[in-house]
């Protein structure tokens, strides 16, 4: 951890607590994972040494920026996307003054077409957008990632994503496993 990126990480978190101590609905608030969820992201990230990361989901960048600081340490890179062109704007300045912006980037877009765009192969992806979409984003990103590369969704136990965790389930080119971290993640392997 660099003290750009802890001083970014920090006041995130704080604006993030204040947005859901104000009582902010959920579609005005950030929605950032929580401190444990960026460790083990990042932890994850390095003992695997991925190196090309795709983020689906990146709100304001807290979690791109835990992501980054693992890319930095393998000589990669992470890309972001963000539906909402306003709060990628916001991600990329707070990956600037994480000093960040040379490894990471947030594009703004839907990522069910933005990532049409990306070149693979993928190491890690990281889901953590509009609960609903989790498959279709899945479907965009799964042949993308490597053979032995990992997708990882959040908010597994928060949210019903039962639809999301059977489809995996059914498949036979995926592993998965729920994990009862924070407000949950589903930990999936590509094995085809």
């Amino acid at each position: 951890m660099t003290p750009a990126a802890e001083a970014v990480l920090t006041r995130l978190w704080a604006e993030d607590a204040a947005q859901r101590a104000a009582g902010l609905p959920s579609a005005q608030r950030t929605r950032n994972i929580d401190r444990e969820t960026g460790r083990f992201l990042n932890l994850v990230a390095r003992s695997t040494g991925a190196s090309a990361i795709l983020e689906i989901g990146s709100s304001n960048g807290l979690s791109t920026i835990w992501l980054a600081l693992a890319a930095q340490e393998a000589g990669g890179t992470v890309v972001g996307t963000e539906l909402l062109p306003e709060r990628a704007a916001e991600a990329n300045a707070n990956l600037a003054e994480a000093r960040l912006s040379d490894v990471a980037r947030v594009v703004p877009g839907d990522a069910r077409t933005t990532v049409g765009s990306l070149e693979g192969p993928f190491d890690l992806v990281f889901i953590d957008a509009e609960k609903d979409d989790y498959i279709a984003h899945f479907g965009a990103v799964i042949g993308l990632v490597r053979p032995g590369g990992l997708i990882l969704a959040d908010n597994v136990v928060s949210h019903d994503l039962s639809a999301y965790q059977a489809m995996l389930r059914a498949r036979d080119d995926v592993e998965t496993v729920t994990l009862p971290l924070d407000r949950g993640l589903e930990y999936t392997i590509k094995v085809g």
